[in-house]
């Protein structure tokens, strides 16, 4: 299933590679850093900061775009997407911005190009909201964070 979505460059994302899916069976776009060439971003541990991507995009109605983590990233240097998923509302038509965190023991540095996140379309659902005074019953009840399991 393809999704068509406009995606507007910005000044400071000229020159960089346009979102794409790094093999055939990707789920998301890598996105990249838009930080100017000679000025890199740096996270200090337990740092976080707004990194630009230089895009805006648009989507049709019923879908939205989530901002994700690269596993690459968080694995080698503990640095990864702060509110993941981010979401991108298809009313939105502003810079799409990363918010990453260095949960690392190193400083991290942000490079122009450097592919910080990945983006997933995805369909979405809306609720429709009643006010009820029953929510009927379940073997699970009102069991919360560790009631499934023993381990």
């Amino acid at each position: 299933m393809s999704v068509p979505v406009k995606l507007r460059l910005l000044a400071h994302g000229v020159g960089l590679p346009l979102p794409a899916y790094q093999s055939d069976e990707a789920a998301g776009v890598d996105v990249m850093a838009a930080v100017e060439e000679l000025e890199p971003m740096r996270l200090e541990p337990g740092e976080r900061a707004l990194v630009p991507t230089g895009i805006a995009i648009a989507l049709p109605p019923g879908f939205e775009a989530q901002i994700r983590p690269r596993s690459g990233l968080a694995v080698k240097h503990g640095v990864t997407v702060l509110n993941t998923p981010g979401t991108i509302d298809a009313d939105y038509r502003g810079e799409i911005k990363v918010i990453l965190i260095n949960l690392g023991a190193e400083p991290f540095e942000i490079n122009r190009g450097l592919r910080i996140a990945q983006m997933v379309i995805a369909p979405v659902a809306r609720a429709e909201i009643s006010v009820v005074d029953d929510l009927g019953a379940t073997v699970r009840g009102s069991g919360g964070f560790g009631s499934t399991g023993t381990h």
